[in-house]
Order: structure tokens, then C-alpha cells, then sequence
């Protein structure tokens, strides 16, 4: 039987295996929260052996103090004009707004964003489009503006990929033990990445796959957190 807290489970099919999705509700996690107590509050009594618990990397830099308000960004001319010609997606604003592009400048540094931006702007007249984010990295990438559909707080806020997220994965399965594996992900309806596990490369890569239709939503879902159960 389901626990209160978790969502509807979600079945799919990867290497002729089928594999249960199962997003686990919480309140708001907010900046003054600690990752742990999340956990045990959450997933701890949720987990079996064998299992895989995937954390959006939205929360774990909430509580690492990595969220910041609108307002207290002021970006810079450089940062007014390179916002101009991100392409916005009704799944994310990306780095598509002047607050966000700021803190990709700060994150990733002058040079490496102005050299992406320039080769994007080649290779897009060329049809190739990517190579953006290829080159800023995954601080860039994992960057998250407010949204129509974002919960506030976050909903004037910009907040950060997350420090360490491998060594938040580890730290995390040795929290929960009982062989259960630990992914900090970011995963949306355009697709995703693993930015730390406890797996190996083919495990990070076979996850993608398992988690490519974005099992835990992309709005007001409250499901930071979720299950991956081998069945």
C-alpha cells in the first residue's frame, strides 16, 4: 500500500525491463530547511532495498543556500543584452531573462558564456542549435528562472545548480543505507541530466532513459523527490 505522501505510480519500459516511478509529495522545502531532515521526513520509510531515490536538483540548492530573489539581483548590461537572444521554452525561461543570465555570468565566468554565446550564434545560422549550453557546462544549464506555473516563493526567485551533487548522492545513500542508490537530477520536459549519483556511468545513462517523460512533473506537482523501483 502507498504511503500518504507518494503520488500515483508511473510505469515504463528501458532495456526490456519495467521500472515503477513513484513521485513523492512534500511541503515547500525552503532555504532554512535541511536536506536530511527532508529526506527522513520524506523518503526514508519509503524506500525498499534495491530502490533508487532521485532528488531534483532544484531542492538540493535550495537548502544549500543557493536561491536567490529577483531583487536582489542587478544584472549587468552584459547580461541585459545576451538575455535577449536565449530562446525561451514554456518548460523553463533558462538563462532567457537578465536575473538569470547574471548569475550564469557569476557562476561560469565572463569568457566561457561571451565564447558560447558566439559559437551559438554561428552554428545557429548553420541549424545547429545546443551548442550554448555544451559550452557554458552544467552550472549554466542547471539554472532555473521563476515560471508562470513555479511554486512561490520560487516564483520571483532564481536559484542555482547545486554544489557537489555527487557528493550529496553519497552522502544521501549512506543516510538512507539499506542499498538504496541516490540521484540528484534535472529532468524536464525537454529532457535531462545526472548531475551526481551513486551509479556508474551506464546506470546514470540508462536513468535518463527511464526518467525521459519527466515523471515528476514541471509546475506545481510538489514531487521533489521520487522513486525508481525495479519490478
Amino acid at each position: 500500500m502507498m504511503q500518504a505522501n507518494e503520488g500515483k505510480a508511473l510505469e515504463t519500459s528501458v532495456d526490456g525491463k519495467t521500472f515503477a516511478r513513484i513521485p513523492l509529495r512534500t511541503r515547500v522545502v525552503m532555504p532554512d530547511d535541511d536536506l536530511d531532515a527532508v529526506i527522513r521526513e520524506y523518503a526514508a520509510d519509503a524506500v525498499r532495498p534495491g530502490d533508487l531515490l532521485f532528488v531534483t536538483e532544484k531542492i538540493v540548492a535550495i537548502t544549500q543556500g543557493r536561491s536567490y530573489r529577483l531583487d536582489e539581483i542587478h544584472p549587468r548590461k552584459l547580461a541585459l543584452f545576451l538575455s535577449k537572444y536565449v530562446t525561451r521554452t514554456p518548460y523553463g525561461i533558462g538563462l532567457g531573462m537578465p536575473e538569470t543570465m547574471e548569475m550564469a555570468l557569476r557562476e561560469c565566468g565572463t569568457p566561457r558564456i561571451l565564447f558560447a554565446a558566439a559559437v551559438s550564434a554561428v552554428t545557429k545560422a548553420f541549424g545547429r542549435r545546443g551548442d550554448f549550453y555544451r559550452i557554458a557546462g552544467d552550472k549554466a544549464r542547471a539554472i532555473d528562472g521563476p515560471t508562470k506555473h513555479t511554486i512561490p516563493p520560487y516564483n520571483e526567485a532564481v536559484v542555482l545548480g547545486p554544489k557537489d551533487p555527487r557528493g550529496v548522492a553519497a552522502h544521501l545513500k549512506s543516510l538512507l543505507g539499506g542499498g538504496v542508490e541516490v540521484a540528484v537530477v534535472d529532468i524536464n520536459d525537454l529532457g535531462g541530466n545526472i548531475l551526481g549519483s551513486t551509479l556508474d556511468k551506464a546506470g546514470e545513462q540508462r536513468l535518463v532513459r527511464i526518467l525521459g517523460d519527466n515523471p515528476l512533473g514541471q509546475g506545481l506537482e510538489s514531487t521533489p523527490l521520487g522513486i525508481v523501483r525495479a519490478l
